[in-house]
């Protein structure tokens, strides 16, 4: 597989965007030098602050469970930003080739 990719849309309770993008301003750097990473961005809704997005694009499947595993996601991510958030929703994708 070429590569995996992740969208993942967090919506933050009233109140916490600022604590939630602070986590990620300190996730980000540290996802992008993970070795299986190819890309790592966020996006935040300009008519709703509570809103972030994330495109995550790994080597592989395996990968993108590294970064779940790794001490900054457990501890900023899991620790820090998830408790934090109202919803977490997230798409995975795979690279289609017609036949």
């Amino acid at each position: 597989m070429s590569d995996y990719v992740v969208i993942a849309r967090w919506v933050t309770r009233a109140g916490e965007e600022d604590a939630v993008a602070r986590a990620l301003a300190e996730i980000v750097p540290l996802a992008r030098a993970e070795p299986g990473m190819l890309g790592y961005q966020v996006h935040r809704d300009p008519g709703d602050p509570r809103v972030f997005t994330l495109y995550e694009r790994y080597r592989s499947e395996s990968d993108y469970q590294a970064h779940l595993d790794s001490e900054h996601m457990q501890r900023l991510g899991f620790g820090d930003a998830v408790p934090r958030l109202e919803s977490r929703e997230r798409e995975f994708l795979v690279p289609w080739e017609p036949a």
